[in-house]
Parts: C-alpha cells; sequence; structure tokens
C-alpha cells in the first residue's frame, strides 16, 4: 500500500485534527472530556453523520454516531469502532514536549493521548470520510463510538452506555474493533504484529489492617502501620501462581513460530505452572519483555494508594492499603485473596479485612470470525513480512463491556513503530508520541481493511 493510495490532504487533515484533540486536556481524574466531544461531533457532521451525545455527567459525555446500510443491502449485524478521549494524566516537567502541546516535528506528534487513544480516534474518522465519499456499498451498519472514563474503570462511558443506552450500539452488534493491537512489534529481525483477543480481568481490592491504637509519642508494637507494611512487603515481593490459559499459551506460541525449532519447543514450557516461573528468566532475559509475558500468564496484585486518619500524633487502630489486581483468565477476585492471604504472615491473617472495590471477568474473543480474517489479511497485504499475533493483554479496555453485549471484540489499531520505539514505554508512559509515518499507515491499513470488509 502506497502513500499515494490515500489523498495526501487527508492525511495532513487527520494530523490536524489529532494535533487539536491532544492539545484538550482530558486527564483522569477528572475527565472534563466535553470539549474533545464536541470537537469530534463537529467533524462526524461534517461527514454527514448526526451524533448523538449522552451520559450521566453533561461534562463527561459519549459520543455515538451511525452510518446505516442502505436496507436492501444490510446483511449483517452492526460493527462498533470505539475509541475512548480520556487519558491518563501526565507530569509536564518530565516530558520533552509539553504533554498537551500537539506538537509536530515532521516525525512524530507529541502528546498525552497520541497512542491511548484519540490517535485511533482520527484513524477512524479518517477510514469513514474516505469510505463514505466512496459511496461504499455497506452491508452493515458501521457504528462511531467515542466515550469517556475508559482510564478510571469505564463507569461512566462505554459501562454507561451498554447499560443505558445498548440502542445506541446496535443492541447486539456482531464485532468491535477497540484498543490495544495492530502496532509492529519488533523482534529479532522480524516485525510481530499482535491483534488483541483477550483481556485481563480486575480485581480493584482494599486490604485493612488492625493494630493497637494510642499516642504516637510512645513506644509501640504490633501498629496496624507497622502490619500493614509487612502486608504490602509480602504481596510486592512475591510471585503468584502460573494459570496459563490458552490465550496466553497462542501469544507467547505466535512469537516463536518464526524462530527455531528450539524457540517453539520452549514456548510451550514457558506456560508450565511450575516449569514457567523458573525458565521464563533465561528464556526471556529483557526486563520488560520477562514482565509483560508474566503478566499474562498469572494473576497480579500491586498496592497502589494508602489510606489512614490524617492525624500525625494518632496510631491508627486500622489503615488501609487498596490493590489493583488484574485477574487471569478463569479467575475471580476472591480466587486472588486466597492467593494473597497464602503469602502474607501468617500472624497477621486474624488482623485482616478484605473488601472488593471492583471486579469485572477477563474477557477473549475468538479467532475464528470472519472480521479477525479480515484484520489478518489487512496487516499482510500493509506489510507481506509481518507475522500476526493473536494477543491477550494484561489490562483492561472498553472491550469488557461491549462483550456483555454478544460482540465478537478485537484491539486493531494498526502503526508501524520504528525499531527503536518500544509500544509499552509510550502507553502511558513519559513522551508519548506517535510516528506521523506509522500513523499514515495505520489510516490506510484501517481504510483499506474496512473497505473490504463492510461490503461482504
Amino acid at each position: 500500500m502506497t502513500e499515494s493510495s490515500f489523498p495526501v490532504t487527508e492525511l495532513e487533515e487527520a494530523d490536524t485534527l489529532l494535533q487539536e484533540l491532544l492539545r484538550i486536556d482530558t486527564s483522569n481524574p477528572p475527565g472534563g472530556e466535553k470539549e474533545a466531544t464536541d470537537r469530534v461531533a463537529r467533524f462526524c457532521r461534517d461527514l454527514g453523520l448526526s451524533p448523538e451525545i449522552c451520559g450521566a455527567d453533561p461534562e463527561r459525555p459519549n459520543l455515538v454516531a451511525r452510518w446505516n446500510a442502505d436496507p436492501s443491502h444490510r446483511k449483517h449485524r452492526p460493527l462498533v469502532l470505539s475509541c475512548h478521549l480520556d487519558v491518563v494524566p501526565a507530569a509536564a516537567e518530565q516530558w520533552t514536549h509539553d504533554p498537551f502541546s500537539g506538537h509536530h516535528d515532521g516525525t512524530f506528534i507529541w502528546g498525552r493521548g497520541a497512542i491511548d487513544m484519540k490517535g485511533f480516534a482520527v484513524m477512524a474518522l479518517a477510514a469513514l470520510a474516505r469510505l463514505r465519499q466512496e459511496n461504499l456499498p455497506l452491508t452493515r451498519d458501521v457504528i462511531f463510538a467515542a466515550v469517556c472514563d475508559e482510564e478510571a474503570g469505564t463507569r461512566l462511558g462505554s459501562r454507561w452506555l451498554v447499560e443505558n443506552r445498548p440502542d445506541l450500539l446496535g443492541d447486539k452488534p456482531e464485532y468491535v474493533i477497540n484498543e490495544v493491537g495492530g502496532f509492529s512489534v519488533h523482534l529479532k529481525g522480524r516485525r510481530f504484529y499482535p491483534i488483541q483477543v483477550a483481556e485481563k480481568g480486575v480485581a480493584w481490592l482494599r486490604l485493612a489492617v488492625s493494630g493497637q491504637s494510642g499516642h504516637s509519642s510512645l513506644p509501640a508494637r504490633d501498629t496496624a502501620v507497622e502490619r500493614l507494611g509487612r502486608a504490602v512487603t509480602s504481596i510486592t515481593r512475591t510471585q503468584l501462581p502460573w494459570h496459563p490459559s490458552e490465550e496466553a499459551i497462542q501469544f507467547i506460541r505466535g512469537f516463536a513460530a518464526p524462530d527455531s525449532w528450539v524457540a517453539r519447543k520452549v514456548a510451550p514450557l514457558i506456560a508450565h505452572p511450575t516449569i514457567g516461573p523458573r525458565l521464563l528468566p533465561l528464556a526471556v532475559p529483557s526486563g520488560s519483555r520477562r514482565l509483560s509475558l508474566e503478566a499474562i500468564l498469572r494473576n497480579t496484585a500491586n498496592p497502589t494508594c494508602l489510606v489512614s486518619d490524617p492525624a500525625l500524633n494518632v496510631m491508627p487502630e486500622e489503615v488501609s492499603v487498596d490493590i489493583d489486581g488484574r485477574l487471569a483468565i478463569g479467575q475471580t477476585a476472591e480466587d486472588l485473596i486466597r492467593e494473597l492471604e497464602d503469602v502474607l504472615p501468617r500472624d497477621l491473617r486474624s488482623h485482616l479485612d478484605w473488601e472488593i472495590l471492583h471486579e469485572a471477568p477477563a474477557s477473549s474473543f475468538s479467532t475464528d470470525t470472519e472480521l479477525f480474517r479480515e484484520l489478518k489479511a489487512g496487516i499482510q497485504r500493509s506489510d507481506p513480512e509481518g507475522h500476526i499475533v493473536p494477543s491477550i493483554i494484561p489490562g483492561f479496555t472498553d472491550s469488557q463491556n461491549y462483550a456483555k453485549l454478544g460482540a465478537q471484540c478485537y484491539g486493531f489499531y494498526p502503526v508501524q513503530l520504528p525499531e527503536e520505539l518500544d509500544f509499552a514505554s509510550l502507553f502511558h508512559g513519559v513522551d508519548e508520541r506517535i510516528p506521523v509515518e506509522g500513523f499514515h499507515w495505520g489510516i490506510q491499513t484501517l481504510t483499506e481493511t474496512l473497505r473490504r470488509f463492510l461490503v461482504r
């Protein structure tokens, strides 16, 4: 696929729209996505679509725009193109360019949300604009959704839509294209493209620990703070058991497939419940890659926030820590709590109280569908030397909610990254940016993929 296959002016317009969205600070918390939503709404109206804006909070709305197929051509349930407009916060002093500047240096467009995921919002809109100009004879309705609140759990965003306005999403959409996947990963001289078909579940927990209270001027033992410190240390230093799912094994095998027979033999052993934890550091010495693989093979639990009485001169009777738990496929919050209790010192167990703040199960979607095959073919047309891998991610996306409508959801946000640029370092990272050339490649890849799929 060449640059000339897509109008240069439309690619430049996509760059400009992305810059405009990046300049709108939608950090969550607090959110405040309304300005960005309004800008997307204007673009949709320019395409001849009639976006509906709705939600529980007027300052944090969701947008849904529908391109209806001619009833005489319609044969299938809708396809949803989904993005979120909120972003994680960014500390400007750590960045090369201001995270809300939308700086364009000719090679990269910089800003919080360039990758996660205002870039896909623009990519999907650019594809729809091109296909509407071509008057594509759709065989299914196409629904564009730009939601809020994904970064803080989806309560006001996709979850609200699914629970309150499923009609806007087609009631029972057949497919959803969402994050995370389609970007290039360079490994041993090869390019891999993970297409997300699964994601871990969520278990946000609060662990309360009780202890001796009193005036903090006196020597003390067995305090709640001391006990909590021991509990946090135990949780952070202990590797929880392996829970290798078929999706995780498929992912590991996918990266090993083009390599030597030795790698293909070793890959399944990494998923072995007892051999894997010992083999993984030897097979994958790179710290970031090893942690990414480890995360999809077991439950994880990271203490993130301490909660206590604010009085400085009082030893509190109880202190708490909030824990961000992520669940392997087939695991529950109760399973995770049992695993965490097993790693805590025995003398602490009678002083603990667990609360489940939020739980969402892991999601998994079939690779045996027309859309997945077309997504795979789309990458192969754009990069014949690329290797496609069905992937699982350790985080969560809006797909966990869309799955409740019976949709098959895939992470497909095609971007070619230069070899020196690691996707994981951009996702929620300092100096988040998207390569202009790779962004344009993604617009063309997505457009051609949709062009073929939507007329079937």
